[in-house]
């Protein structure tokens, strides 16, 4: 947003609350970027190095973001922490821990990945079992010995689940919705494909259900140098136990899982087909099939028919939970009435009900790679657009 407020001489200022690109530490040791390097494209800023098809590690992220700030000169304040927005007159007033700050416009970009979200029933485990959040996660040797019941089976549960399960820690994934992929299909990424058919730029009034689309799990990847799939049937082959999605703790410390783990995973199954299914019209439609690989499909998920439906969590089988359950967006800050009931802002692709007031960096703000790094330039365009008119408009009537 800075990038494209400074190529229309709009006069702003990054208020920064730790350092640039500080959201990408603190995260556990071995992630990696989900997207291959050529596909974190910035507004004029694209990745240099010798591995194109890598995926990036946190400090390499860290690296590239804090890289185009510079580039583009983002005139950032850091360790200025915001501690309040509220509208004032016909602007806003933005307070920081040391200062206070007048503005027509204030644009939220503290992106929608602020807290874990731990389930009510966390509170119900055993006082012997330790309970990890991914954001306290950095390796298994902080887990103690014995088995982890990891709850989710999204991008982040499937990594640390195989993760710990090399360790020699027996793991036992619950399995709640998700959304499979592999991460290479007909000999390219899997994100070459969504990107070069244009199924990432799919727009957000292109969607039938966009409040679905908007809270839709990641994709089952992960950004291996080997370029692996990891999906519910590879995690199984390595020994990983799967159950059903975790659906209460009872007083004596027994997990209850749904029986609903085959139907959940044959959704799964369905969905993955028909991304497939686009891919390879796709590639007819543009007469590229004969230079890919030939079609090959990923095997159904196999569900073991004895999967069970209760597991006890004082009979020290279990060691820790670790709560792979996603996040929520927090904004303790903003003393403006926008809040849904679930804590979102509400906005039409980034325009807040507000006059002056925007968002970027959400799920499905514009499009579907809106929370991709390539994603944030393209809304961040559109937004400055409509800002600069809301601006020009300001100035027309005043």
């Amino acid at each position: 947003m800075s990038a494209h407020l400074t190529e229309r001489s709009v006069d702003h200022v990054v208020l920064e609350r730790a350092e640039v690109a500080s959201s990408w530490t603190g995260r556990w040791d071995s992630l990696r970027l989900l997207t291959p390097n050529w596909l974190n494209r910035l507004p004029g800023y694209r990745y240099a190095g010798a591995d194109p098809d890598g995926y990036m590690t946190m400090p390499q992220v860290t690296e590239y973001v804090r890289g185009f700030a510079a580039v583009v000169s983002a005139p950032v304040r850091p360790h200025s922490e915001v501690v309040a927005v509220r509208t004032f007159r016909d602007g806003f007033l933005v307070r920081t821990a040391d200062e206070e700050w007048l503005a027509r416009t204030v644009v939220i970009a503290s992106g929608p990945y602020n807290r874990p979200e731990i389930p009510e029933i966390a509170a119900a485990v055993p006082s012997q079992v330790a309970s990890v959040t991914p954001a306290e996660y950095r390796n298994p040797t902080q887990l103690a010995d014995g088995g982890v019941l990891v709850v989710g089976a999204a991008a982040t549960g499937v990594q640390i689940a195989e993760e710990v399960q090399r360790s020699g820690r027996p793991v036992t994934l619950s399995v709640g919705s998700h959304v499979r992929a592999p991460r290479t299909y007909r000999g390219m990424d899997i994100m070459w494909w969504l990107d070069t058919a244009g199924i990432l730029d799919e727009g957000y009034q292109e969607v039938d259900d966009l409040v679905r689309a908007r809270n839709v799990a990641s994709f089952q990847l992960l950004g291996s140098t080997d370029r692996r799939t990891v999906d519910l049937n590879a995690l199984q082959g390595m020994g990983i136990r799967i159950v059903g999605r975790l659906a209460g703790i009872t007083g004596d410390g027994t997990a209850q899982f749904s029986g609903s783990l085959a139907n959940v995973c044959m959704l799964a199954d369905l969905k993955l087909t028909r991304m497939l299914d686009a891919v390879d019209a796709w590639a007819r439609s543009r007469g590229i099939d004969a230079e890919v690989d030939p079609v090959h499909r990923p095997a159904p998920t196999a569900v073991p028919p004895d999967a069970p439906l209760a597991l006890s969590l004082r009979s020290g089988e279990i060691k820790t939970v670790l709560w792979a359950t996603g996040y929520r967006s927090d904004y303790p800050w903003l003393d403006i009435p926008v809040l849904d009931a679930k804590g979102h802002v509400r906005h039409d692709g980034g325009a807040t009900p507000v006059p002056g007031l925007y968002l970027v960096g959400a799920p499905f703000l514009r499009r579907r790679k809106s929370t991709l790094i390539d994603g944030a330039g393209d809304d961040a365009r559109a937004l400055a657009v409509h800002l600069v008119s809301y601006l020009d408009e300001r100035a027309r009537v005043t």
